[in-house]
């Protein structure tokens, strides 16, 4: 099957960004050893995409939550089927489906990205600063091809790689100690941020108890960080570039969707999912009718009438046969010794 038809969209949307960028006056020229036209084109194909793909981010943290909500269930099969594996998947399949769960959205926003990240590598691996175009390569004309190619990042050719070759280099106009330095911190500031995204999902909503759950969790959280260690040596700096703007990206937006959607918390007594904090509390209870005031409004008339607690007389007259007191008559003060 051919891809081009995803080389040409990414070309399309990287040469639509470029253009806006100098037409509002981003210059093509290096600032601070930098094509800035040419880096923000890369930022906003990661924005566009993740525009794109907003709806079925959203799609998968509620399928996550879901699944989370479940586990109690997942749990009690586990207890019920212990040792008959083919029974209990079974199970779970049944309860999946009639739960209306699907255990295999939460990578379905990474798997729909891997098409991009390829054409993007393909589109930067393919910049030779020796070709010439005679037509056009994936809507490229020779002006913009010649731009893209001498594009720099703090004098580090995009196109280049920490395993670029001495030839390569030497083609593109750049030295090879500052390829190295410039793609060997893009590197590891991939990995961390690789790593803090698959984080900060699992800290938010737990590890599953579903076996098959949790060896995906535990191959994002650290096989994709550790491939990148020997990958990352021959993606190309743009290629870089989009990948830490996504994991940025992906960082901000999960941290605003999993406050929308907090995740549930399991009630230890009754092992149910119960709404998790910053959820939409219920309403408080009707509270108690307060005591009437002094002073009142009657209903029927409007009239204020004086609802203070009426004074048993009874109980404040002197007892037969006391003296009477005078409370305004003082007994004299005792004199001393």
């Amino acid at each position: 099957m051919s891809l081009d038809w995803i080389y040409w969209a990414i070309s399309w949307i990287l040469l639509r960004w470029h253009s806006l960028w100098e037409t509002i006056g981003i210059p093509d020229g290096t600032v601070l050893g930098t094509n800035w036209a040419w880096i923000l084109a890369i930022f906003f194909l990661v924005v566009t995409l993740r525009v794109i793909l907003f709806p079925v981010f959203v799609k998968q943290i509620k399928s996550q939550r879901a699944m989370q909500a479940l586990q109690p269930q997942v749990k009690a099969l586990q207890e019920k089927h212990k040792g008959d594996r083919e029974t209990l998947q079974k199970e779970m399949m049944e309860l999946y489906r009639k739960e209306k769960a699907n255990p295999l959205m939460g990578c379905l926003p990474m798997f729909l990205q891997i098409p991009v990240f390829l054409g993007l590598f393909h589109v930067l691996r393919r910049l030779d600063p020796f070709q010439t175009i005679n037509t056009t390569i994936y809507g490229w004309s020779q002006a913009q091809w010649d731009s893209a190619v001498h594009a720099k990042l703090f004098t580090a050719p995009i196109a280049a790689s920490f395993r670029s070759s001495s030839s390569e280099l030497q083609g593109l106009g750049a030295d090879g100690t500052t390829v190295k330095i410039i793609a060997g911190i893009l590197v590891a500031i991939m990995i961390a941020t690789t790593y803090l995204t698959s984080r900060q999902m699992i800290l938010k909503t737990g590890w599953a108890e579903d076996p098959q759950q949790r060896m995906i969790q535990r191959l994002m959280l650290y096989g994709i960080p550790a491939s990148l260690l020997i990958s990352g040596g021959i993606f190309p700096i743009g290629v870089i570039i989009y990948w830490v703007t996504n994991n940025l990206f992906t960082l901000g937006q999960q941290q605003w969707v999993l406050r929308k959607y907090p995740p549930p918390v399991i009630n230890n007594k009754s092992g149910k999912a119960v709404p998790g904090p910053g959820a939409r509390k219920a309403a408080p209870a009707k509270q108690q009718d307060k005591p009437a005031s002094r002073f009142s409004r009657s209903k029927n008339n409007g009239a204020v009438q004086d609802t203070k607690p009426a004074v048993d007389g009874k109980a404040l007259a002197p007892r037969p046969g006391a003296k009477p007191v005078n409370p305004k008559k003082r007994k004299p003060a005792k004199r001393q010794g």
